[in-house]
């Protein structure tokens, strides 16, 4: 409790990282300012509507921070550099330029690799700006404007977008945590207590049981992330002895933490980001009357993707494969081996180099099974839950709930990172 209490007076006490929570606050009530500067024209009536009947659209609106339920100047949100992310992550398969560039050249190299990425933001959120401009005017939404004026609201929403992007790149390097999940977090978060409003007012006596069965369902679901966030599989590290003069070096035993989920939050992100892209496209050329055939495909994917069982499967895959994914592109077992090997150290009954490699790319392919498999299910768990209700907000709020939890056991940990530095 005395060491609890230490590090919470040093929090307020340390200027640099008060400093550093402090731009996150700042940042993030321009974010919230630019959420509530909507696009003008919109019919208020329609779009409520309109969100009431599109799942896709309550789920676009978590990477817009609800950006969009206001049809606000950031309505894509942060969506289209998480979309450029994806494709850059996907090019290092392909390109080992890339790859190299993002995990062997260092700090510089990461940089370079993203601004690549925020190069590639630009094209993305202008596409996606006009054919959501383009699918809203069709449903009535946003009354018909001269090209003009069409033109000068896409170049607004995208460079809405860009500022979004920008603001989570200073969260990144002048806070604390990953910006582009906080922002989301911080969507999330501010949709609280609208709600607890909505809950209140239509509270039911009868459905008691169901809001407590809800409740601890929830708490459960979050001690479960908790858990599994926060397990390690400790592969224990032996430093080599050496003697220098009459001084004996080295000796020791440490241990290396391989975390049991190493991506985080960022494959619920991803898979998400995937699943949205063909909705957004069907959901554009579904209402096309010049040509029919598109307009029938289109609706031909919207269905299959309304499609609970189908929807879930799609999304339990995508969360699997993209945990090893990323997992993959940021953990190397052979930089990881090449380290211990230059330190002097080494892993008890593994030999240096390539054997060293192989048991560590054995083992986190073991525990990024179980990681990826959790995950997923916990992803595709509110879907169940939302087929056997019939409650359609269950889904988003599942979602909501895994983005919420990681980010705040990631901003906990950096900030017990900072505080420990601190102390010493």
């Amino acid at each position: 409790m005395q060491a609890f209490t230490a590090k919470l007076a040093l929090l307020f006490t340390d200027t640099a990282l008060r400093n550093r929570m402090l731009f996150i606050v700042g940042a993030l009530f321009v974010f919230r300012i630019l959420a509530a500067i909507p696009v003008p024209g919109v019919n208020a009536a329609q779009l409520s509507s309109f969100f009431a009947s599109s799942q896709f659209l309550g789920l676009l609106n978590l990477f817009s921070g609800g950006g969009l339920s206001n049809l606000s100047i950031v309505l894509l949100g942060v969506g289209p550099y998480i979309t450029s992310s994806i494709i850059m992550q996907l090019l290092t398969l392909l390109i080992p330029r890339l790859k190299e560039l993002y995990q062997e050249e260092g700090e510089a190299g990461r940089q370079k690799f993203s601004q690549y990425s925020r190069i590639l933001t630009l094209p993305i959120a202008l596409l996606q700006g006009v054919g959501f401009l383009i699918l809203l005017e069709r449903e009535g939404i946003l009354p018909s404007i001269t090209a003009f004026q069409f033109g000068v609201s896409a170049l607004v929403v995208t460079a809405g977008s860009i500022l979004l992007m920008w603001i989570g790149e200073l969260i990144s390097e002048f806070g604390l945590g990953n910006g582009v999940s906080i922002i989301i977090f911080a969507g999330i978060v501010a949709r609280i207590p609208q709600a607890l409003s909505q809950t209140i007012f239509s509270f039911d006596a009868s459905q008691i049981p169901s809001y407590i069965g809800f409740a601890i369902a929830a708490l459960a679901i979050i001690a479960a992330v908790v858990y599994v966030t926060e397990a390690e599989r400790p592969v224990p590290v032996t430093y080599a002895k050496r003697v220098r003069g009459l001084k004996v070096y080295g000796g020791t035993s440490t241990y290396l933490p391989l975390r049991l989920n190493q991506a985080g939050v960022i494959p619920i992100i991803f898979a998400l980001s995937l699943l949205l892209l063909p909705q957004m496209a069907a959901s554009f050329f579904a209402t096309s009357t010049a040509h029919p055939l598109l307009a029938h495909i289109a609706q031909g994917v919207l269905s299959f993707l309304q499609n609970l069982t189908w929807y879930g499967i799609l999304y339990f895959i995508f969360v699997f494969l993209f945990t090893y994914f990323y997992t993959a592109v940021t953990f190397d077992p052979n930089m990881i081996a090449e380290q211990l090997q230059r330190g002097g150290a080494f892993i008890p009954g593994v030999r240096p180099g390539r054997s060293t490699t192989e048991y560590l790319a054995q083992v986190i392919t073991r525990i990024t099974f179980v990681g990826a498999l959790f995950l997923g299910i916990i992803a595709v768990l509110p879907i169940i839950t939302q087929g056997l209700t019939g409650i359609q907000s269950l889904t988003i709020g599942g979602t909501a709930l895994l983005i919420v939890v990681s980010v705040v056991l990631d901003l906990a940990r950096r900030v017990d990172a900072q505080l420990s530095i601190r102390e010493y």
